[in-house]
């Protein structure tokens, strides 16, 4: 799939999904709120961004992807030492209130923990937790993801603080208005912390790999790899930065609040395209 600055072309069975939606006048499904994070590493003379494939039964099955999934009702009513921008502060950069920030926040960093194994928090404001693929971590992560424990919880019985200021909000996609599943999902960049590494823990996955993503988006145009058009576009963005440095740079100014929502655009003639501005 090829994707320029304005759009792409449309699949012929998302153009036909699309027809018969309208054609029935179907009412769009509420999106649910979600965060994904691009894992970043530093290589030799490039970086790396770590992704994830999908399991076929799953929705989005079989499409690479960056870790994430949807925020809990818990990630919002959370109590739990935080350190960096404050939630007023986060509100700001992805519009919307304080506590919904604090949620989307909370998510991100705990779906990164429970689909990655990589924590990003510390004993205080300025450190992170090292090695966290041990045996006691595990169990916690479990515990985590089968909602037996609150992410607050975990950090508070470790007497940790949630490193709000190693994620860089990057953007901010919605479903198309014909998908029966759709989310409204804010994308976020983050350095590997030193001393932990990314662990294939998720059973919502079943490959994982890390690679620079310009080599990420060769292959996915040669077809090796499957993934939808915000993980491609995302992927170009980061990839156009150059380096982590001129990653951190470019999420500075970033527009992370204003929803994306590809728009299918069917010419009487012409070729059905989806359409990003």
């Amino acid at each position: 799939m090829t994707i320029d600055s304005d759009g792409f072309a449309a699949p012929a069975a998302l153009v036909e999904h699309a027809r018969r939606f309208r054609a029935e006048g179907g009412t769009p499904a509420t999106p649910r709120v979600a965060a994904t994070v691009l894992l970043l590493r530093p290589t030799d003379t490039d970086f790396e961004v770590y992704v994830i494939r999908r399991v076929a039964a799953m929705t989005f099955g079989g499409m690479y992807a960056f870790p994430g999934g949807g925020v809990d009702a818990s990630d919002s009513a959370a109590h739990l030492d935080w350190a960096g921008p404050v939630p007023t502060e986060w509100a700001g950069r992805l519009g919307v209130a304080p506590d919904a920030a604090q949620a989307v926040v909370c998510a991100a960093a705990r779906e990164v923990f429970e689909e990655a194994g990589v924590l990003l928090a510390g004993p205080n404001p300025a450190t992170v937790v090292g090695d966290v693929s041990g045996d006691d971590w595990e169990a916690a992560r479990q515990d985590l993801e089968g909602r037996r424990l609150g992410f607050a919880a975990l950090l508070a019985d470790r007497h940790l603080t949630l490193r709000s200021d190693l994620l860089l909000p990057w953007s901010r996609w919605v479903t198309p208005e014909f998908e029966p599943r759709r989310f409204d999902t804010y994308f976020f960049v983050a350095l590997l912390p030193a001393g932990q590494r990314t662990r294939d823990v998720s059973g919502e996955a079943d490959h994982t790999l890390w690679i620079r993503p310009a080599d990420a988006l060769a292959r996915a145009e040669a077809g090796e790899l499957t993934m939808l058009p915000p993980t491609l576009v995302t992927l170009a963005q980061v990839a156009a930065a150059g380096d982590l440095a001129g990653v951190a740079r470019a999420a500075a100014d970033r527009d992370a609040a204003t929803p994306i929502t590809p728009r299918l655009d069917l010419p009487a003639d012409g070729e059905p395209r989806f359409v990003l501005r």
